[in-house]
Formats: C-alpha cells, structure tokens, sequence
C-alpha cells in the first residue's frame, strides 16, 4: 500500500513539475498579467522584456551621462506613449571598451507599429541626433540600419 502511494505522489509531483516547466519555457520571453472581475477572465496583457547593447565612445561618456540625467520630457513622454516601461540603460567596461546595456519592458500589443511612431517623432529624432554619434553599433545592427542589438533572454525570474 505504502508503494502505491509513494509511486502516486511521485506521479503527481512529476505533472506539477511538468507543467511549470512547460509553462516557464513558454514564458522566456514574455510574461502574462491577467485582470479578473468576478471570475471571467476580462483582459490579458503581454509584457515583452527586451535587453539590447551597443558600443559607446570613450570621449562622449560624460555627455552622455549628463544628457540621460535630464531627458528632455517630451522625450520620456514618447517612451511611455510608445508603450515602453522600466527603461534602465547601464555602462561597463569590457577590455578596454564601453558598452552600453538597456532594459526595458513593452506593454503594448504591436511593438514594431510603436517603434514606427516614436521613430516619427520630431524631438526623438532630435534627441537621437544628439545621442547616435556617441554610440558605436555592432556590425549586425549596422547591418539593419540600427544603433543598439538586441540580446537574447537566457534566464528571467517574476
């Protein structure tokens, strides 16, 4: 009797880690926010988490530490219109080189369609003349006419 218990837990244990593998494997990328009211399921909302990284000039350091201590507010007002929260750019060395690592999380539901409007935008597009010169782009972002490469998520915790 007491094997044909232990065997069900162990069945039962086996299905539980099952699924939550499956479900964190499903969930690399994003993660799911569910609003409920009485029961139903109302509204479900993706958040794409989005790493990137680029390369940055020695001599332009201390401007671009000073821009990015004032962002003009029309600025961080297109961000959060363009659905991007949690914005953190970070700076290390790595041999002798800067670079550059942003995070951010998208809430919207059409990333490429917000890139497109905040691209639009006059006074991003003035910020970016001031802050693109200072950056040295990876030869796969150049590629695609981009400044920061996207990195790939190995590991995300909720």
């Amino acid at each position: 009797m007491k094997i044909y218990f232990i065997l069900s837990i162990s069945i039962c244990l086996f299905l539980v880690s099952c699924n939550e593998n499956q479900k964190r494997e499903s969930s690399a990328y994003t993660k799911i926010d569910m609003l409920k009211d009485s029961g139903k399921k109302e509204f479900v909302h993706t958040i794409l988490s989005m790493g990137m990284v680029t390369g940055i000039k020695p001599d332009k350091i201390k401007y671009y530490k000073q821009l990015h201590a004032k962002v003009w507010p029309a600025v961080l007002k297109k961000i959060d219109e363009c659905n991007i929260h949690n914005y953190s750019i970070y700076l290390q060395k790595i041999e002798g080189k800067y670079f550059l690592f942003s995070y951010f999380e998208y809430t919207g539901d059409d990333f490429e369609k917000d890139m497109k409007k905040m691209a639009a935008d006059t006074t991003t597009q003035r910020w970016w003349k001031e802050t693109d010169p200072m950056q040295i782009p990876f030869p796969e972002a150049v590629a695609h006419k981009q400044i920061w490469t996207k990195m790939e998520e190995v590991f995300h915790t909720n």
